[in-house]
């Protein structure tokens, strides 16, 4: 193989055949290994040359040792993989770092240590115990599916941790939460306070007093949300937190899903100072129909953070209740058997929101879990693009869980680009199958293989922190469709590796208007790396999740080595 060579800042033609006379040393080259570049055809090579923070060169080890010089830093694969550095997709860093930091922890095994309502009430009252009274006690990761007990904790079950302390806790979906009665009177919520819209303040189906279970928007009505607030120290303490909890899994680039403007302008303080080691595309949110919303910013090509489009939600959490759906909930929900979920806003609202987003020339990312919720998304993407006609819009849909077959038909005819929860198969898939869905809806959760066969590029993602960030987990759950009970779920929709591969990195990059530069290894792209102990293409499918990330590159410099970091 003849190696070819991209200089740049030179006029030499991008793919050249190396002259090596013509051609100075380049700056680090990696030889010796299995390159997995993810490019068109899926080419693997054995090395590769960088200078800077671009790639110069692929080819055969012989033909890249050529390019080194007296200078030139030679790094050994001795075999090991190299692969495009991951994306997380969809995500809401720096979350984990201030989950880690800042909230405690209730999740259920195997993301926290709750088991039973006793242990989240115990948990509560020592944290209550340390904060001095009247100060908020926050929590989150909660799960009630996982509870021995199978509910929501409530306002009296709080009120056993302290009635001294307002106490806020999440839902591990992020879509609700539960307040104490000192919280709730804090925010002026009785009887007499209605749901507002969007959301829904439950309640003792006897008494009709609010039970301190919040739904969806009624999150909102809690004074101060009971959220702490956060110093500009606190949150660049949550990112450095954040950096190395992706970089150890080998992500270079992270979506946030919905940032709001001090935390972008934290994340550029981050940057300049370099604390945050990987690359962030920051979307913006939108709950409101706005149509003076001007046009997006311009954005370089290559930074460590950019502003990316317009995040918005539909439903809810398929989980909590509040997904959409055209059919009812598998498991009646508080005893309603046509009880459906409800959308976030009227298609009508949705539609004129979109519209004037899409007018103004904003990617959209839209949240929907629930299939109706997905008719409304679709609806309002058919409807901009008829008044506006706007190609390559690459709008998404984010999660896109229970989407059906003929929604798949329309997503593809509209270009719509969806990114799957597909994690959900493994961490709620046995309670979708038995709770939420039933067997047959359950089966057709985060539908790749029906996504790839209408020739729909999609992405995959975490949602962290709603579940830790994993890349190498998620390949192995799009593979093998594998619940927490070891019971494969809906095998038909089981993809390759490859295939799963291409959806954290090249597929990822083109969703976000960046396969030119990222998403996989070749001339020109940013060297954004990660190096792993084995090749997740060719090892037993059942063992992608457990191979280890040895080192992670962003911008041709190492931002983590396997031991030498203290953060796990």
């Amino acid at each position: 193989m003849r190696v070819k060579l991209a200089i740049l800042a030179t006029p030499l033609v991008l793919g050249a055949t190396v002259d090596r006379a013509q051609a100075q040393p380049v700056d680090t080259i990696y030889v010796n290994g299995t390159v997995i570049t993810v490019d068109a055809l899926n080419r693997t090579m054995e090395a590769v040359a960088v200078t800077a923070d671009r790639i110069v060169a692929t080819g055969d080890t012989a033909d890249i040792r050529r390019l080194s010089g007296p200078d030139t830093h030679v790094v050994d694969l001795a075999g090991k993989t190299m692969l495009p550095g991951f994306y997380a997709p969809h995500d809401h860093f720096p979350g984990s770092g201030m989950s880690a930091l800042f909230s405690l922890n209730l999740g259920s095994p195997p993301m926290g240590p709750i088991e039973t309502m006793e242990n989240l009430v115990t948990a509560l009252k020592q944290r209550a115990d340390e904060t001095p009274a009247g100060e908020w006690v926050r929590a989150g990761g909660y799960d009630d599916t996982l509870l021995a007990e199978k509910r929501h904790p409530t306002r009296e079950d709080l009120d056993r941790a302290s009635t001294e302390h307002p106490i806020a806790i999440s839902h591990t979906s992020g879509h609700l939460s539960v307040v104490n009665t000192l919280a709730l009177e804090l925010s002026g919520i009785t009887r007499a306070t209605p749901d507002p819209a969007g959301g829904v303040l439950q309640r003792d189906p006897a008494t009709g007093e609010p039970n301190g279970v919040l739904e969806e928007s009624a999150r909102q009505v809690i004074r101060g949300g009971g959220r702490r607030t956060m110093s500009q120290d606190d949150l660049l303490a949550a990112i450095a937190w954040s950096s190395r909890d992706y970089v150890e899994d080998g992500v270079t680039t992270a979506v946030v899903t919905g940032s709001f403007g001090a935390n972008v302008e934290a994340l550029e303080s981050a940057a300049n100072q370099e604390v945050l080691q990987l690359r962030i595309i920051a979307y913006g949110f939108s709950g409101t129909g706005d149509s003076s919303i001007g046009p997006p910013t311009p954005q370089p090509a290559v930074a460590m953070v950019k502003r990316g489009g317009i995040k918005m939600i539909q439903d809810g959490s398929n989980q909590g209740f509040t997904g959409y759906f055209t059919e009812p909930y598998h498991t009646p929900f508080r005893g309603d058997p046509s009880y459906r979920g409800y959308p976030s806003r009227s298609r009508e609202e949705l539609t004129d929101l979109v519209k004037a987003l899409h007018r103004a020339g904003h990617q959209i990312a839209i949240h929907g879990n629930g299939d109706a919720a997905i008719d409304d998304i679709i609806h309002a993407y058919r409807e901009a693009q008829r008044e506006f006609p706007r190609p390559d819009a690459r709008h998404r849909i984010e999660h896109c869980q229970m989407v059906r077959k003929d929604q798949l038909d329309q997503i593809a005819e509209l270009n719509i680009t969806p990114s799957f929860f597909v994690g959900h198969v493994f961490y709620w898939g046995d309670r979708h199958r038995d709770i939420f869905m039933g067997p047959t809806r359950a089966a057709g959760i985060s539908p790749l293989r029906s996504a790839l066969d209408r020739g729909i590029r999609f992405t995959v993602h975490d949602d962290t922190p709603v579940t830790p960030v994993d890349p190498l987990h998620l390949m192995w759950v799009s593979v093998n469709r594998r619940t927490r009970s070891n019971q494969v779920l809906g095998p038909d929709e089981r993809v390759t590796p490859v295939e799963a591969l291409r959806a954290m990195t090249i597929d990822a990059a083109w969703q976000n208007f960046e396969e030119e530069i990222k998403g996989s290894i070749e001339i020109g792209k940013v060297a954004d790396f990660a190096i792993l102990a084995d090749n997740p293409l060719t090892v037993d499918p059942a063992t992608i999740k457990d191979i280890e990330v040895l080192e992670t590159i962003v911008g041709g410099k190492t931002v983590y080595r396997a031991g030498t970091s203290d953060h796990r």
